[in-house]
């Protein structure tokens, strides 16, 4: 019921929308605020909280629209029934956006206490082209992955916080073992230090550098001190950061360390990707015992690192190799492979 003296009552109530510009960090309540009142935004210390001093310094809540959306349907069926949906601690439902390597993307909606693999297989309709699941990364870019060890977790609040992830805006990623997790966690690392804010130096600098860490492993270059560092700097960001922009953004890397470190570790120790998904640390071959010497790997390499002639076996030379895999896509013999 919206306008003015609604049915007598003396009562007003108007809605003001605002389109904001898109900026992540306001999705963190104190930065909307500030971003509404026109003003750059960035979040501010707390207390005061918003339900003290809030928009325009008059006493606010913030919920999601998804929250809003609840409150006819209870209205309307009772509180028992929405409690009767869900688990103990986290009651009805919630949407997801389900994306990623999976049959079925779009939005769903399901009961809280949903199981993972129910989500996947069931209502995603499963991983395509038969690949293996290998993670899902659950709360948007600042969530954490979780691994196949829990694929049976229901999924509430209480249970993603735990294994290192977060219910989140109610993103939820597919991955299977087709995706590298350092590389995964570098996409997110990425996404975060280009929406921080710049406020707080725990998360301008400190994503920064967590980035360029990551950046070094999956070149090759790292080391099992940078690991060591990696996870210290982690933890300094989330205890320092002023909002949970960055007290969530060290969220992929903590989980993909914990879960996934062996990757790490190939990537460090043997320089080697397992996903085959790091370019700086792969190689195209030629096995001699397919090649036909057809001479179409070497026409399509824009590089020209590809010596053979017609009917001789072909050659790869690796400093000319620019790893764009053109090569191996267009044998029609499967006798270029990756390692």
């Amino acid at each position: 019921m919206l306008g003015e003296d609604i049915f007598g009552t003396g009562f007003n109530f108007d809605i003001d929308l605002r389109l904001g510009a898109g900026a992540f960090v306001c999705g963190e309540e104190t930065a909307l605020m500030t971003s509404i009142e026109g003003n750059r935004g960035e979040p501010r210390p707390r207390p005061p909280f918003p339900a003290q001093k809030g928009l325009f310094g008059k006493p606010t809540i913030l919920n999601n629209v998804e929250t809003y959306a609840n409150i006819p349907q209870i209205i309307l069926n009772g509180p028992q029934w929405f409690a009767d949906m869900g688990t103990e601690k986290s009651k009805g439902t919630k949407v997801f956006a389900l994306g990623g390597k999976i049959k079925n993307t779009g939005l769903v909606e399901i009961p809280m206490g949903t199981t993972l693999r129910e989500v996947v297989e069931e209502i995603g309709g499963g991983i395509p082209d038969g690949k293996k699941f290998k993670a899902a990364q659950t709360g948007g870019p600042s969530g954490g992955c979780i691994p196949i060890e829990h694929y049976d977790i229901p999924i509430d609040y209480d249970n993603l916080i735990n294994i290192g992830s977060m219910m989140g805006s109610g993103g939820l990623i597919v991955m299977d073992e087709d995706n590298c997790m350092v590389d995964i966690a570098k996409f997110f690392l990425e996404f975060t230090v280009e929406e921080s804010c710049g406020k707080c130096t725990p998360c301008r600098i400190g994503t920064k550098r967590l980035y360029e860490i990551l950046e070094k492993i999956t070149k090759g270059q790292g080391t099992m001190e940078d690991l060591d560092t990696l996870e210290e700097l982690c933890y300094h960001i989330k205890d320092n950061s002023l909002c949970g922009l960055g007290q969530t953004a060290p969220n992929p890397v903590l989980s993909t360390l914990k879960y996934f470190k062996d990757e790490y570790i190939s990537h460090v120790v043997d320089k080697k990707c397992p996903s085959g998904v790091c370019k700086a640390l792969l190689s195209y071959v030629i096995d001699a015992d397919k090649c036909k010497g057809c001479t179409l790997c070497a026409r399509v390499c824009p590089n020209g690192a590809i010596e053979g002639k017609v009917k001789e076996i072909h050659l790869i030379h690796q400093s000319k190799c620019i790893k764009c895999g053109a090569c191996m896509e267009k044998c029609r013999f499967g006798a270029i492979s990756k390692q």
